[in-house]
């Protein structure tokens, strides 16, 4: 640990503040979205600019001290957490700047996806992100950035048009096309591995309203509704996207009593097409089988972006695994059926996210995101609220993570791993991953920046 002196000339030089284990802020700022993990920094760097944030870096590597970094604190591993290390904290850098003209967005690391929705729905715009709004920004775009308008408009990471990055040198850089366009390259999807970044800057689409929202049907149901789902968004308009899931009818409203506790399957749509087409695009969707809960309407896409915050809120235990699927065969059908149809807990669930659309418009060597060839990201999401059960949402989560291994077309979304997921990001990264190594090489041949979903240099 650096001296007390150390650290107190590093508070001098800082814009922001440092807090240490002693201090009154020490546990909320170590406090994350995963209640599971459990990690005493120390020291945090609450950095209010991109020179605090090089400072820090500087500070780390003089004092050989371990580094993560937090932004929006979403990771379940709880990678932007380390023992005895100091914590490069984003949080507090919120600026939004939006030229709504040109449809572009400046974003700090701190914002959360409720905040960028908020900031862009004012101007009848969007920038396609996640699916909960207290995820960050930052860790959802440097992994890819998977949400309800990738049919429709592509990945995060496919809206990123700059970023100004502070590299594990401390020298700040911008990454675009024509500045430092390798480093631009790896950033969009290569994870936290290449530097801290301290600005990001978006395209965004004309996007306000959607109709949108859950329908649900019972579990007995579910080959038929994942055949149906299959099917009917193969070939469907982009403007059509839905996710399926497994999930236990929540124990209150507006959820009918009668439904309460249920253990059912869903999808979750959005649509974005013209409002003349709603009757005939959903028509064929509510006759196939009548869904037993049908809460899609119109409503603002930010209210969709976080329809389910409430339910999944920060401080719960979490343990996710995923995959990379291709094909939903009757065989990989069976299997979801077979552990959806018993949730260990009754937030636990399983999402599988469609990507193509726009999304399979970009090359698979264009960005970092290899996969651009795959139809479906699976998340299995173990949850309770009871630590007592920690073990209990683990092995639901690993045994099915195993079973679904045969169905697996190689790899899953980096954003969707733990800390015992290490051995799989070479996979996960495929045609991409030599090519990452390099340039882990060229930015971070120490590998200061591995607390994440880690890239090691390549050693020839």
């Amino acid at each position: 640990m650096a001296a007390d002196i150390e650290i107190e000339r590093l508070r001098t030089e800082l814009q922001g503040r440092i807090i240490l284990p002693q201090d009154s802020e020490y546990d909320e700022a170590r406090t994350i979205y995963n209640a599971m993990i459990e990690k005493r920094p120390a020291l945090f760097v609450k950095c209010k600019n991109k020179h605090d944030v090089s400072k820090a870096v500087h500070f780390a590597k003089t004092n050989n001290l371990e580094v993560s970094v937090k932004a929006g604190g979403h990771n379940g591993a709880g990678l932007s957490l380390v023992d005895n290390g100091l914590v490069i904290d984003l949080s507090e850098m919120k600026e939004i700047d939006i030229d709504p003209k040109k449809r572009i967005a400046a974003i700090a690391p701190g914002n959360t996806l409720s905040d960028v929705d908020k900031a862009t729905h004012e101007h009848g715009l969007a920038l396609p992100v996640g699916v909960n709004g207290n995820t960050g920004i930052s860790g959802l775009t440097l992994g890819g950035g998977l949400g309800f308008l990738t049919r429709k408009a592509g990945l995060t990471i496919d809206h990123l048009i700059a970023a100004e990055v502070v590299l594990a040198s401390g020298e700040i850089v911008t990454a675009n096309e024509n500045s430092h366009p390798d480093l631009f390259w790896a950033l969009r999807g290569g994870g936290g591995n290449f530097g801290v970044v301290v600005s990001f800057t978006f395209t965004l689409v004309p996007i306000k309203n959607v109709y949108a929202g859950p329908m649900l049907w019972p579990i007995e149901k579910a080959k038929e509704v994942m055949q149906f789902f299959d099917s009917h968004t193969k070939d469907a308009s982009h403007d059509l996207y839905g996710f399926f899931a497994f999930l236990t009818v929540p124990d209150a409203d507006p959820f009918p009593e009668h439904l309460r506790k249920k253990n059912v399957c869903g999808i979750v749509w959005c649509y974005t097409g013209a409002s003349d087409k709603i009757e005939e695009v959903f028509e064929p969707i509510r006759n196939f089988a009548p869904p037993i809960l049908d809460f899609v309407g119109e409503m603002p896409l930010p209210t969709l972006n976080s329809l389910f915050d409430w339910l999944y809120p920060p401080g719960l235990h979490l343990y996710w695994k995923g995959h990379y699927v291709n094909e939903l065969t009757d065989s990989c059908i069976a299997t979801n059926t077979e552990y959806g149809a018993n949730l260990p807990t009754p937030r636990s669930t399983m999402h599988l996210y469609p990507v193509d659309g726009k999304a399979h418009e970009i090359g698979q060597q264009d960005t970092a995101w290899a996969h651009r060839d795959i139809r479906w990201v699976q998340v299995i999401l173990g949850v309770t609220d009871d630590p007592k059960k920690n073990r209990l949402i683990m092995d639901w989560s690993k045994r099915y993570y195993e079973a679904m291994v045969p169905h697996s077309s190689g790899g899953g979304y980096v954003n969707f791993t733990m800390q015992d997921d290490d051995a799989r990001v070479k996979e996960s990264y495929g045609v991409n991953f030599d090519r990452l190594s390099e340039l882990k090489k060229k930015f971070d041949p120490e590998n200061f920046f591995h607390l994440n979903q880690n890239i090691k240099p390549a050693t020839s």
